[in-house]
């Protein structure tokens, strides 16, 4: 098998250069012989078969994608069958939910460990095992960095949460709850059963939040095997989709398929495309862009509206939706999804994937038969449902996901005869999430119906790492009017299971001399979305004179981590990519020099 290995490949492979190098016999010796101390022989390492890398991102302390320490048992079956050896490394841990401040600040330094893993050891090729959202942009644009070939393994969403004969979906019921909990409709104790009733297995987001988002996003690249991300963490199929995968990946590093010929810039336009139709998280702008970016390919604040506003909403799952992750895969999943963009010609189809096919190929016959679950694209959900990019003299760029506006909001804040999407706010100005939970019921605030919340201090420096704080609720006497949502904005991420209309990712930030600095509580803003506008209506002579003014204080780096992160990293419009990482392409075509 060795021999047909050698004959096969299309080139000399890096770890042959640790372990077959007859130039340095010395180096040789000194890189094979601690691998012995496990049982792992000379033979193995010698015999000219590609090593693949496994970049575990499974923990215990990141329980959206523990299930790879299942997973990547089949993964490497499929490697050794396919003429591989496999060799597993733990990836920087990544969770969402309980990392603090945030964990936007682990994206970039997992994306930093990663690349320093494949350019510095003997891997050839990689499997990426993802799951909790960021753990997916974080190794793309790692691959993208070093370019040998890589595939992406989704771990998949739990099972659908179910509570009181109701679907609970992950993050969402939260929201709701959380809004119940302040109406007084629920106590303490049944807002914690919700909570937990929506997490019911292994997987990560059952909801299109940023985790589904983001592997749907990961397949649409054509990055992972065909119908990959949305099949539940505990269906048999996850265990063969990675035992395929491993075999996949094998092939790939023969072949010598890398990312920087599946990662162009139409892939990107593709992935705008299905996240609109997905209703997906708003968190994909930065990591969509850091991607590109990481991949040398331009994506505009125009190519958002360009390409992605107009596309409709076809999926009816939650926060957008109805429905859960297991309906979904059960529908078809991505592909199906893709299948009906693809029959409007939406998609750039002809190009290449890791399956070695093209996506037009890849996701042909497959039509949905779960017409409640996935639209025809003329009778979607909502007729637009991208993310609407707005500009102002508050900031040079901000989302709003239009997906989730409701009928209420709409009828509230967009439906004026002779005005219609555009409406005036006062401002009630938060500096920081405990900022606004402290003083959020506090009546001398005045907070009403049209009122608009306003956070900063969130975004990449202010927080550091951009928080989820900008889907903030009402305070509590309006909700128990039933006003569930007033007009928000920030200088940070929300939540991808958010149902609030929000505007977001707002840069640049306030910490980084952005206008949201010179806001003041009583300030009006005029939010017109017929023009992408949001504007506080004030002169420019009264911004000048407010420049004078101390800026909001920003809290200390508490790590050494966070001080590196704060000083080299970019806004949200961009990415909030690390600057002076960008250069760095193709790391992996070159050899580091010996140790020794």
């Amino acid at each position: 098998m060795s021999n047909n290995v050698n004959n096969n490949a299309k080139r000399r492979y890096r770890s042959q250069d640790w372990f077959d190098n007859p130039e340095r016999i010395d180096m040789t010796a000194l890189y094979l012989e601690r691998f012995m101390n496990y049982g792992i022989t000379p033979e193995e390492l010698r015999c000219g078969k590609p090593i693949i890398g496994i970049a575990q991102s499974g923990s215990d302390i990141t329980p959206c994608n523990r299930i790879h320490l299942e997973t990547v048992k089949r993964v490497r079956d499929g490697i050794r069958d396919a003429g591989g050896i496999p060799m597993e490394f733990p990836l920087h841990p990544i969770f969402e939910n309980c990392r603090r401040p945030t964990a936007a600040l682990d994206r970039n330094l997992a994306y930093l460990g990663l690349v320093e893993i494949l350019h510095g050891y003997p891997i050839d090729a990689v499997v990426l095992t993802t799951g909790c959202d960021k753990t997916v942009p974080a190794q793309l644009m790692a691959a993208a960095t070093v370019d040998i070939p890589a595939i992406v393994l989704s771990g998949g969403p739990m099972l659908d949460g179910w509570f009181e004969g109701e679907l609970v979906g992950s993050g969402a019921a939260i929201w709701k709850a959380r809004r119940q909990l302040a109406a007084g409709a629920i106590d303490e104790k049944k807002f914690v059963d919700i909570a937990t009733a929506s997490a019911p297995s292994a997987g990560h987001c059952n909801t299109m939040g940023t985790a589904s988002t983001m592997n749907a996003v990961a397949e649409a690249l054509g990055m992972s095997l065909t119908g990959c991300s949305a099949i539940p963490a505990p269906y048999r199929e996850r265990g063969q989709m990675a035992y395929e995968t491993g075999r996949r990946i094998v092939e790939l590093a023969k072949d010598d398929v890398r990312p920087s010929q599946i990662l162009t810039r139409d892939a990107f336009l593709d992935a705008i495309v299905v996240n609109a139709a997905i209703g997906g998280s708003s968190n994909a702008q930065p990591h969509i862009v850091a991607m590109a970016r990481h991949a040398g390919v331009e994506i505009t604040p125009e190519d958002w509206m360009e390409y992605g506003y107009d596309v409709p909403l076809l999926l009816n799952m939650q926060p957008a939706g109805k429905y859960l992750g297991e309906r979904f895969h059960r529908a078809g999943g991505v592909p199906a999804v893709m299948w009906e963009l693809e029959q409007a010609g939406k998609l750039r189809s002809q190009r290449l994937t890791v399956t070695g096919k093209t996506i037009a190929e890849n996701i042909y016959d497959r039509e949905t038969d779960d017409r409640e679950m996935i639209k025809p694209f003329a009778e979607p959900l909502k007729d637009t449902a991208g993310f609407l990019v707005l500009k102002g003299n508050l900031f040079d760029f901000a989302i709003m996901k239009t997906s989730v506006i409701s009928p209420a909001f709409r009828a509230r804040y967009l439906a004026n005869p002779g005005h219609e999407n555009c409406f005036e706010c006062k401002v009630v100005v938060f500096d920081g999430s405990d900022d606004y939970h402290h003083r959020i019921n506090d009546p001398s605030l005045g907070i009403d119906e049209y009122t608009m919340l306003v956070i900063r201090g969130a975004g990449p420096v202010g927080w550091p790492g951009s928080a989820e704080v900008v889907n903030m609720q009402p305070p509590d006497h309006l909700i128990k009017q039933g006003i569930n949502n007033l007009p928000t904005l920030g200088d940070g991420r929300q939540s991808g299971t958010s149902d609030s209309p929000s505007i977001l990712n707002a840069s640049p930030e306030s910490a980084a001399g952005g206008n949201l600095s010179l806001l003041r509580t009583g300030d009006v803003v005029r939010v017109d979305l017929n023009h992408g506008r949001c504007d506080v209506l004030l002169s420019d002579e009264e911004m000048d004179a407010r420049r004078q003014d101390t800026p909001p204080a920003i809290p200390a780096s508490q790590t050494p981590w966070q001080e590196i992160y704060r000083a080299s990293v970019g806004q949200l419009h961009k990415g909030a990519c690390m600057e002076l990482a960008l250069p760095y392409r193709g790391v992996g075509h070159d050899m580091p020099r010996h140790n020794h």
